[in-house]
């Protein structure tokens, strides 16, 4: 039962990136619009956006697994309040693939972005009070999407 709930919330934890590679230059090479902006000097090659990317959604993934093992011991409450926060943000992440390469619209992506960073904190504090390290791995992730918004920023502001 447990490796099944493993493997349950490492997939969950794998749809916005399944769904952004639709559309994604990075992974598909389908999206000449990305390749025409003007880009941060910061900006890691592609194949280094594809396996950041694996290991974030992977311990978001174990994170979540974290999650669902605990649920027994924290209030209610407090499971819920990561579950939600947890769905919110799979949404906000998705949602920013489809604004930034689908709408071609940084800008709009860049308030998605703001938006997933706050969720993305709200998730780690509503996981520390069910897990301590479903919340520290999580870090990481808030970290990454910091760093995106300066990527984003940065096309916005170029461009």
């Amino acid at each position: 039962m447990g490796i099944l709930k493993f493997v349950f919330a490492v997939f969950i934890s794998f749809i916005p990136g399944l769904l952004g590679m639709m559309i994604s230059p990075i992974a598909s090479g389908k999206n000449t619009w990305y390749g025409t902006l003007n880009h941060s000097v910061l900006t890691p090659a592609g194949w280094v956006f594809s396996v950041i990317w694996t290991v974030l959604y992977f311990l978001i993934g174990v994170a979540l697994f974290l999650i669902m093992q605990n649920s027994n011991g924290a209030p209610r409450r407090d499971i819920t309040n990561a579950y939600i926060l947890f769905v919110i943000n799979l949404v906000l992440n998705t949602a920013w693939s489809f604004v930034f390469f689908g709408a071609h619209s940084p800008e709009y992506a860049l308030v998605v972005l703001m938006f997933l960073i706050i969720v993305a904190i709200f998730m780690a504090r509503a996981f520390f009070r069910v897990s301590v390290p479903a919340c520290w791995l999580v870090v990481p992730y808030i970290i990454w999407l910091m760093f995106a918004f300066y990527l984003n920023g940065v096309i916005m502001y170029l461009n």
